[in-house]
């Protein structure tokens, strides 16, 4: 797909009277054609993962919501779902591992799921409280040379974009680190302290390339 229009932006927290400011992203409307995609810092060549975002939505009832894609030219590398019945989800390459938590709403929720190719442990945390532990593709790798997008879920490479899975709220705050974190910190996290920043994806210094109805705002943390 080319990007006919964008936007590069710097995602620079400050501390200003001892808050945190922080560029969020708001996705007005349902569209095909919103997205921002998110440069990372290396290549995601990945056997262990941790996936953090802040987000808020008040999509409702029986409509899949995309959270985050990381596409490749031949494969959906990972995915991050709302699905249909509200439970949330991930997938690499191929079937996914969903998880019966609180749905997702208006106010927002801090989100984390990680992942480990040995052990195939996979768990997801929802504002700080962690999951139990499913196995799931263990000796799996994430792949390299594709691009992470937020907003649309691309069925082919970065196009083909369905506007009934696009996203449409508020979305901040998206880390990753090339480990599994650990749930102490993932709750530090969540209530605000400080914590190491993500290696591969690291939302203080990311170039966002933005496209189509997304505003981009400053608010505290």
């Amino acid at each position: 797909m080319r990007l006919s229009a964008f936007l590069f932006l710097v995602a620079i927290s400050t501390v200003l009277a001892g808050s945190i400011t922080i560029k969020t992203l708001v996705f007005p409307t349902e569209t095909s054609t919103s997205l921002v995609e998110m440069v990372p810092l290396k290549p995601l060549s990945l056997r262990a993962f941790t996936l953090c975002m802040r987000v808020a939505t008040e999509l409702s009832g029986k409509r899949e919501i995309i959270l985050f894609a990381y596409r490749t030219a031949d494969y959906d590398e990972l995915n991050v779902w709302r699905e249909l019945d509200g439970r949330l989800s991930f997938y690499l390459a191929g079937e996914g591992v969903l998880f019966s938590v609180p749905e997702l709403g208006a106010l927002e929720t801090h989100l984390c799921v990680t992942w480990d190719s040995t052990s195939g442990a996979a768990a997801l945390f929802m504002n700080g409280r962690k999951s139990l532990t499913k196995i799931y593709k263990k000796g799996h790798s994430v792949r390299s040379n594709g691009k992470v997008l937020i907003g649309q879920d691309p069925d082919n490479y970065l196009g083909d974009f369905d506007a009934k899975q696009s996203f449409v709220g508020e979305i901040s705050d998206i880390n990753m680190w090339d480990s599994v974190l650990s749930a102490s910190t993932i709750q530090d996290m969540y209530s605000g302290n400080n914590v190491s920043r993500g290696n591969v994806l690291d939302w203080e210094t990311a170039e966002l390339i933005v496209n189509g109805e997304v505003e981009v705002i400053t608010r505290e943390l």
